[in-house]
């Protein structure tokens, strides 16, 4: 395989490993104690700021401060694990919204339906099923915030309901790319409309922290991990990561990035049990492959219909040459 061929691969594992790397330090800024809105506030700023540097129609404000609010009662786990919910519920609003049709007499469309079904229950599994814990190997942790933050989401009753808030910001995510679509078909530049996306984004996300954070203390920024996280959230994640997207949607379209979706489950998984201590549990386990099995039916279902469509359209065409012989 030529360099050039390689190329998508090597973008879609480092978006993945990015987008995982902002899930453990935003959990670890947030064990820190920083207040959820002020953190999304100065990572959409610092975003925008880089790309306005380099140099929307639609904000996607309230899917990042539930996204936030959840992850600081939840995990980086469950944060990676929803994202392979996305995929199912944006071909749902889809289908709600009559800007998709579902197929029940093919295979494909009963595998997209299987998809969104699943989708349902590794949410439910997720949020009301823990069962036992599964201990790391390793117990000295680099990232490890205070006790008091960990309770802030151990006890049953805030993950439950940073379950749900993660599943609606996962909705917000879902809807925004359905009406993201015709936008994009009249956008002269992905680079302009993430750019104003950011901004307006930090702009409102400002106007919401300081309606809710008043305290200066959590909008100081010293040399913490803090820091670390809203410029790597900010920077590689909203400025570097989106354009990582936008080139591999360009490339191989957006099966094929959506496929990589479970490898930053695997490497979240992975780094933060060591970095930030994570006791994992039987059900957020189950709950992901659940999740990884609902998106790749789903993708699984779009690639069939793909097909089935592909052979119709061929069929009429050597229908119609028959036809001129």
């Amino acid at each position: 395989m030529a360099m050039g061929e390689k190329k998508p691969y090597l973008v879609a594992i480092l978006f993945q490993s990015i987008t995982a790397g902002m899930f453990i330090l935003s959990k670890a800024a947030l064990n820190e104690g920083m207040n959820s809105f002020v953190f999304i506030f100065y990572r959409q700023l610092a975003g925008a700021i880089v790309l306005i540097v380099v140099v929307i129609f639609k904000s996607i404000t309230l899917g990042f401060n539930v996204y936030g609010v959840a992850l600081d009662y939840t995990s980086p786990t469950l944060a990676a694990a929803s994202n392979n919910c996305l995929q199912p519920m944006t071909f749902f609003l889809a289908i709600l919204l009559r800007m998709e049709k579902v197929k029940l007499r093919t295979i494909g469309g009963v595998a997209k339906v299987i998809g969104i079904m699943l989708c349902m229950s590794g949410v439910v599994t997720l949020a009301l099923y823990k069962g036992p814990y599964l201990r790391p190997i390793v117990h000295h942790h680099l990232l490890d915030g205070s006790q008091q933050a960990h309770n802030h989401y151990s006890g049953d009753q805030n993950w439950v309901k940073g379950c749900l808030l993660m599943f609606v910001s996962t909705l917000c995510w879902a809807l925004w790319y359905v009406y993201q679509a015709p936008v994009m078909k009249d956008c002269p530049s992905m680079l302009i409309f993430t750019t104003l996306q950011s901004l307006l984004s930090a702009i409102q996300t400002g106007a919401v922290a300081i309606a809710v954070e008043r305290g200066i203390f959590q909008w100081k920024l010293g040399w913490d991990v803090r820091l670390i996280a809203i410029v790597y959230s900010g920077i590689l994640t909203s400025a570097v990561g989106t354009n990582l997207m936008a080139w591999l949607l360009e490339k191989k379209g957006p099966v094929f990035h959506a496929m990589w979706t479970p490898l930053g489950l695997v490497i979240t998984t992975l780094f933060s049990t060591f970095l930030l201590g994570e006791v994992i549990t039987l059900g957020s386990v189950l709950g992901g492959i659940i999740l990884v099995g609902s998106l790749y039916c789903v993708l699984w279902g779009k690639r069939k219909e793909e097909e089935l469509k592909r052979l119709s359209i061929q069929g009429a065409l050597k229908a119609e040459a028959e036809q001129h012989i």
